[in-house]
């Protein structure tokens, strides 16, 4: 390729949003859709597949679509900028915030030595303490963006411990692969246990259209077989995929020991964290019982570890990577919102459910499950993926000659491990996301292939399973 070839394919790659955009504008509005609803489509694709094609960073493609959708009167600003007062948007910044004072304070690398004391043979042995040490707390925590906050720390001591920062091309893998260790992990846990994400009873709610009845230990029950094969096949698999910079580390476990011991006692900031953590922890989850809002708790933990000098005002304004999540998770979270009101969400997934008509059920099974995942990609937000697709996609299995409970139970696992298909599929990927250690481009290709190989498991193990105890 000639010299000017390269800016050349960088204008036209940086030029294909935009007409896509814009094809996707003047193509006529499918019947059953209002213009309002295709031209917001039509801004959201472009934003997406921008960075999809590595053309614009996320918060750039971001604030054009936020521009564009104002401009064009296809929303009214009120409705573009409501993300920015979101209490899931707000409490993923605060978490930032929050898990700096846990690095901060010691606390974060103490717990990362009693972990790699435990664990630290290798990388690969760390990983599996991250997937098992979520899968343990989710069930105490009705959010997964609250438990993101509380095991990204963890995770970010664990990698700054094997030496790996975003800015060391030699160690940056280590990093990048513990933390979407962390990403993986949320998703699998959240499908083991009805109450560790919000989505799950929203579906349970709506899965009583099908004649079901879901509580704790059925769904327990139902998960069991296909969750656990998950936690212990994805950290192996993912660190095949994503190879980190240091596999073995026989030599750790001692280290640890002994710079634990030289860390001495709990510090007074630790101290101080470890009591606003418990009692943060302790207020999501009892927040429903004591009617205590999740963001609130956060933003008063913050308050808290900023009143004891824990925190200092010059630690948050070094924090600008959070105000760049802030904007970019806003924006994509109403607009995504906006889609699903709009009714778009709904049609498409309809229309595609039923090309399957006539179908055998196997077939509709795997097909129905197979879209239901893949069109995460046009979702920020777990719960509205649900509340729009959920009752749709299953009712339609159902009149396919689909088993009740095996098409519901699917499709609500899914609900929870697709999560990590984007950077933006759900607001706890985003403080993972934040910390620097992976690309956009690698963000999406493990996104990819780690709910690939979730899909695939909870289909080849999940299927006879659920076909067994869930009738």
């Amino acid at each position: 390729m000639s010299p000017a070839g390269t800016p050349v394919r960088g204008l036209l790659v940086r030029a294909s949003p935009f007409a896509l955009g814009v094809g996707l504008w003047l193509v006529p509005v499918p019947p059953g859709l209002t213009p309002q609803a295709w031209q917001l489509f039509a801004i959201f694709a472009a934003a997406i597949f921008a960075v999809l094609a590595n053309a614009l960073p996320l918060l750039t493609s971001a604030l054009l679509a936020a521009a564009a959708a104002v401009i064009s009167r296809t929303l009214p600003p009120a409705k573009v900028f409501a993300g920015f007062s979101n209490g899931s948007v707000l409490l993923v910044v605060v978490a930032f915030l929050v898990a700096r004072s846990v690095v901060k304070s010691g606390l974060g690398r103490r717990i990362s030595l009693l972990v790699v004391g435990a664990f630290g043979r290798s990388t690969l042995g760390l990983a599996y303490s991250i997937f098992v040490t979520d899968a343990l707390i989710a069930p105490a925590f009705p959010s997964n963006t609250a438990r993101s906050g509380v095991l990204y720390p963890i995770v970010l001591s664990l990698a700054e411990g094997a030496g790996s920062t975003p800015t060391d091309p030699a160690r940056r893998r280590t990093g990048g692969f513990l933390m979407f260790s962390g990403m993986a992990s949320l998703g699998v846990s959240s499908a083991l246990w009805l109450t560790a994400t919000s989505a799950n009873p929203i579906g349970v709610e709506i899965a009583q259209n099908l004649g079901l009845r879901i509580d704790f230990g059925s769904w327990l029950v139902a998960a069991s077989v296909p969750a656990v094969s998950a936690i212990l096949l994805l950290p192996l698999l993912l660190y095949r995929l994503y190879p980190p910079d240091v596999k073995a580390t026989p030599d750790a476990p001692r280290i640890a020991r002994e710079e634990l011991r030289s860390m001495g006692p709990l510090s007074r900031d630790e101290k101080v964290v470890a009591v606003a953590f418990v009692f943060m922890v302790a207020c999501w989850v009892l927040g429903a019982r004591l009617r205590l809002d999740g963001t609130t708790v956060a933003i008063g933990g913050l308050g808290a570890l900023l009143a004891t000098r824990v925190l200092t005002l010059e630690d948050l304004s070094q924090e600008g990577s959070t105000l760049v999540t802030f904007m970019w998770l806003a924006v994509l979270f109403a607009m995504s919102g906006q889609l699903n009101e709009l009714g778009f969400m709904g049609f498409v997934g309809e229309r595609l459910a039923r090309m399957l008509s006539g179908t055998s059920w196997p077939a509709a099974f795997v097909v129905l499950t197979v879209l239901y995942v893949v069109m995460h990609y046009l979702f920020v937000s777990q719960s509205a993926q649900v509340l729009a697709l959920f009752g749709v996609f299953a009712d339609v299995g159902v009149r396919s000659g689909v088993p009740a409970p095996l098409m519901a139970f699917t499709l609500l696992f899914a609900s929870s491990y697709f999560s990590t298909i984007t950077p933006q599929g759900g607001t706890q990927n985003v403080i993972f996301v934040g910390s620097g250690y992976l690309t956009q481009r690698e963000l999406y290709r493990l996104g990819a292939l780690g709910t690939g190989l979730c899909l695939l498991i909870f289909l080849v193990v999940g299927t006879p399973w659920l076909l067994l105890v869930a009738q």
